[in-house]
């Protein structure tokens, strides 16, 4: 368990199933959402759980820190930077994209947890095992993590995510980026139940993917299905609708989103429904994976929470 003087640890008895009472649909089919978001106020969501095993890793084999990779708004370099900061572990943050004068605020406070900010070009970014293969050359005693903690120990880490789950259900559906969450929480649900993602990312076939082919190479014996039509233009691209739809969620119900992952979640999920996608008497767990860094990229004040 994470401890600290300054921030509470991350409590994962917090992590209510909140359901959403009088919904907008007149379809028999009942959606409750997992609070992962409340475990930390920044520790948030899926990242303690997609972390955890790589923490662990560390400090079992005595490395000096952690480096990972993320972009200017990547709610995975914050988390990282204050689990080591909360764990005694170095933590170096390898960003997408040259430095500017104006540096993101999730950037800054990934600094003000202790982490270190090392810039490489979008181009170098891309080639990940290339990218690493060098690092590896410059911090030996790190213990590199993929961007999202994508890998096995990210893998194993969300399949406890269903354990905090009260209820019955036939679906769940989270939002995808790497694939890790949604990987694991194939390998965790029961063999009645289905696992709908609902993908960030713009992509042109849905039949044959990288995602897609990912996700089946850990989760092999899973029963999931992916969603292509909730990107809203693609990864972190947003539009009014997608903007309106996270604020009138917030006013019936209080759930913060994100438009990166879990705003165009819960709209997927809802235009879904509508459409009779689920069937008659289904039960549906959505997952807040929590994550809100995108958000503060708005104008001030677009956003009612």
């Amino acid at each position: 368990m994470i401890t600290n003087n300054t921030y509470q640890t991350v409590d994962c008895a917090k992590a209510i199933t909140q359901s959403l009472t009088n919904p907008p649909w007149q379809q028999k089919v009942t959606l409750d959402v997992l609070r992962l978001d409340l475990v930390h106020p920044v520790l948030s969501g899926n990242k303690w759980f997609k972390l955890k095993f790589y923490l662990q890793e560390a400090l079992q084999q005595h490395k000096k820190g952690i480096l990972t990779l993320g972009g200017a708004w990547s709610n995975h370099l914050v988390a990282v930077a204050i689990a080591g900061q909360q764990t005694g572990l170095a933590t170096v943050g390898v960003v997408r994209g040259e430095p500017s004068g104006n540096t993101s605020a999730t950037l800054q406070e990934a600094k003000r947890y202790g982490m270190e900010l090392q810039y490489v070009s979008r181009q170098e970014f891309r080639d990940e095992k290339a990218l690493f293969g060098a690092l590896q050359q410059h911090y030996p005693d790190y213990l590199l993590v993929p961007a999202g903690g994508q890998g096995e120990a990210g893998i194993e880490g969300a399949t406890e995510i269903l354990a905090l789950a009260q209820g019955n259900y036939t679906h769940i559906a989270c939002g995808v980026g790497t694939g890790t969450m949604i990987a694991g929480l194939a390998r965790a649900a029961s063999h009645t139940q289905t696992v709908v993602g609902i993908t960030s990312l713009k992509i042109a076939d849905q039949h044959h993917n990288s995602l897609q082919e990912w996700i089946s190479l850990h989760a092999p014996a899973a029963n999931y299905q992916l969603v292509y039509d909730y990107h809203f233009g693609g990864y972190a691209r947003k539009t009014e609708v997608l903007l309106d739809f996270m604020n009138e969620l917030y006013r019936r119900y209080t759930i913060p989103t994100d438009f990166v992952y879990t705003g165009k979640l819960l709209y997927g999920l809802f235009d879904l429904i509508g459409k009779d996608f689920f069937p008659p008497e289904s039960r549906i767990l959505a997952i807040q994976s929590g994550g809100l860094q995108g958000n503060r990229s708005l104008p001030p004040g677009r956003l009612i929470f």
